[in-house]
C-alpha cells in the first residue's frame, strides 16, 4: 500500500541523514520529491504545502547548528505526518455487556466482505461472534454472508425469505444472547438518500447499538472526509473502516481527509483498514506503526496480531507447548506454510519485519506456492507417524537415504521435492530456536535485538524459499 509515497520518506530521511550539508539544492529536491509523492497519494495539497514550508524553514535557519539541523527535519517530518494520519483510535469492547455493532456504507464500499473479515478478526482473539444479515435489498447480500460465515467457521444469522430488516432482527435476538459480540450487515444505496437515513435510524432504534462504523473504499480519497461527515450528521457514525487500501494511491487521500475530520470532531477516527481479499487481511489503523512500515522501520505489533489472527487461542496453546517439550513435527511446518500463505506470504508481511522492508524477493519465489503445499501435504502423509513426529530420522547415516527414497516413491515425487520439505523443516526449526517463545511474541515480551538479527540472517538466506 502507498508504496510510492514509502519509498520517497525513506529515500528523503536517507539523504538528509547522509547529507555534509543542506544546502538549498539538496532541500528544494527533498522537497519536490515529498510534494509529488504526497500529491499522488491523494493526500490535501494544503496539508502538503504546510508541511513542506515547515521543511524549509527549519533547512534554512541560520539559528540550527547543521549538525543538529538534520535531525530536526527528520523529526519535523516523522511528526508532521504522524499529525496528517491522525491519531489512534481503538475499537473497544465492553466485557460487561453485549457488543452490537452496525456496519454502514454505500454500495461497493464492501461492507459484507469487511464483517466477515471483522468476525474472523475478533473470533481469533476470544470472542464469541455472530454475524447477523439484514441487507434486504441488495441480491444476494445475505447469500455472500453465509457463504464467507460458513466458509471461515463464523456463526451467521440470515434469513433467505424475510425482506424486512426489523422482523428479521426480532426473529434472531433471543438466539443471540448468548454472543457477546454481534456484527450486523445493513443495507447500502448509490448515495446516502433520505430512505437510507430512515432505516438506518429505525434500526438503530430497534437494535441499539454500541458502534455505527462506516465501511469506506480508499479509492475515494478526499471525498472520504465529506462522505463521513455526511454519516456523521444523518446516523451518527462513531468510526471508520477503510477498504482497499493495498489497491489504490488513494489511500493517502482517504486517511488524512478521515484524520481532518476526526480532529474537527474529535470524535469520529479510522479503527481499521483492509489490505487484500484473504480474510486475515484486516489490521488496526495505528498511525504510528503505519508510519513506520511507510518508513521502512517495521511494525512488530502488527506482525504479532497478524499471527493471532491465522490462529486461534487453543491452537497457539498446542503449539507452544510442542515448542516446549521440543516436538516440532512436520505437520507444523505445512500448518505454518499455510499461515504464512493465509498472510499474504513472506512478500506481503516483510516490510512489517525491521531490516527487511527494502528486500528485494525474487519475482517467481510465491508463483507456485500453493502447488508447492499440495505435494509437501502428499509427501507427509507418505511418511511414517515416526517419521512425521521425529523428522531427524531422515538424517540417520544407515536409514536415512532409503526412508527418503521410500516417502519420495510412495508421494509420488523427486527426492529433491522430499530434501526441499526437509530443508523447509530445519529453516523453521531453527527460526524458532533462535526467536523468542510464541507467548513472548503474543504479548510483546520478546528480545527486539534478537529479532532484528534473525531477520537479517533469514532476509539473506532468503527466509521461506517454498
Amino acid at each position: 500500500m502507498l508504496e510510492r509515497l514509502g519509498e520517497v520518506l525513506k529515500k528523503a530521511t536517507n539523504k538528509i541523514a547522509n547529507a555534509i550539508f543542506l544546502d538549498k539544492n539538496l532541500v528544494d529536491s527533498i522537497v519536490r520529491d515529498l510534494q509529488r509523492a504526497l500529491i499522488e497519494a491523494d493526500v490535501n495539497i494544503h496539508l502538503v504545502k504546510e508541511l513542506t514550508d515547515k521543511i524549509k524553514k527549519t533547512a534554512f535557519d541560520e539559528r540550527i547548528k547543521e549538525i543538529d539541523k538534520k535531525e530536526h527535519i527528520i523529526k519535523l517530518l516523522h511528526d508532521e505526518l504522524l499529525k496528517i494520519l491522525g491519531e489512534y483510535k481503538q475499537l473497544k469492547l465492553s466485557s460487561s455487556s453485549q457488543n452490537r455493532i452496525l456496519l454502514l456504507g454505500l454500495y461497493g464500499a464492501g461492507k459484507t466482505t469487511t464483517i466477515a473479515k471483522l468476525g474472523n478478526y475478533f473470533a481469533k482473539r476470544g470472542h464469541k461472534v455472530a454475524l447477523v444479515g439484514l441487507d434486504v435489498h441488495r441480491p444476494a447480500a445475505k447469500e455472500q454472508l453465509y457463504q464467507l460465515a460458513k466458509k471461515n467457521n463464523l456463526n451467521v444469522f440470515v434469513s433467505l425469505k424475510e425482506n424486512d430488516p426489523i422482523k428479521t432482527w426480532k426473529n434472531f435476538e433471543k438466539d443471540l444472547k448468548d454472543y457477546d459480540l454481534v456484527l450486523i450487515d445493513t443495507a447500502g444505496r448509490h448515495n446516502l438518500d433520505e430512505e437510507l437515513v430512515k432505516e438506518i435510524k429505525e434500526l438503530n432504534s430497534e437494535i441499539k447499538p454500541t458502534e455505527s462504523i462506516l465501511i469506506m473504499p480508499a479509492d475515494i480519497g478526499q471525498a472520504a472526509k465529506q462522505q463521513a461527515k455526511d454519516f456523521k450528521n444523518s446516523v451518527n457514525i462513531s468510526g471508520v473502516i477503510i477498504t482497499r487500501m493495498d489497491s489504490t494511491a488513494k489511500g493517502g487521500g482517504a486517511l488524512t481527509a478521515c484524520a481532518e475530520l476526526s480532529s474537527e470532531s474529535g470524535e469520529v477516527g479510522v479503527y481499521f483498514i483492509t489490505t487484500g481479499e484473504k480474510i486475515n487481511d484486516i489490521e488496526e489503523f495505528n498511525p504510528e506503526s503505519f508510519l513506520s512500515r511507510l518508513l521502512g522501520m517495521g511494525d512488530l505489533q502488527n506482525l504479532i496480531e497478524k499471527i493471532k489472527s491465522i490462529t486461534d487461542e487453543d491452537s497457539r496453546e498446542k503449539m507452544q507447548k510442542r515448542l516446549e517439550e521440543g516436538k516440532l513435527t512436520m505437520d507444523d511446518v505445512i500448518e505454518q506454510v499455510k499461515a504464512m500463505n493465509s498472510m499474504g506470504g513472506f512478500d506481503k508481511i516483510k516490510s512489517m519485519i525491521p531490516g527487511l522492508g527494502n528486500a528485494k524477493i525474487p519475482e517467481n519465489l510465491m508463483e507456485n506456492q500453493q502447488q508447492k503445499i499440495a505435494k509437501w501435504e502428499h509427501i507427509i502423509k507418505s511418511m511414517t507417524l515416526e517419521e512425521r513426529q521425529n523428522p531427524d530420522l531422515f538424517d540417520d547415516d544407515k536409514t536415512g537415504t532409503s526412508r527418503i527414497n521410500r516417502v519420495a516413491k510412495g508421494a509420488g515425487v523427486n527426492n529433491s521435492d522430499l530434501r526441499a520439505l526437509l530443508k523447509q523443516y530445519k529453516m523453521l526449526n531453527e527460526m524458532i530456536k533462535g526467536s523468542s517463545d510464541l507467548q513472548g511474541m503474543e504479548t510483546g515480551n520478546f528480545d527486539q535485538k534478537k529479532l532484528m538479527k534473525l531477520a537479517k540472517k533469514f532476509g539473506k538466506k532468503k527466509m521461506m524459499r517454498f
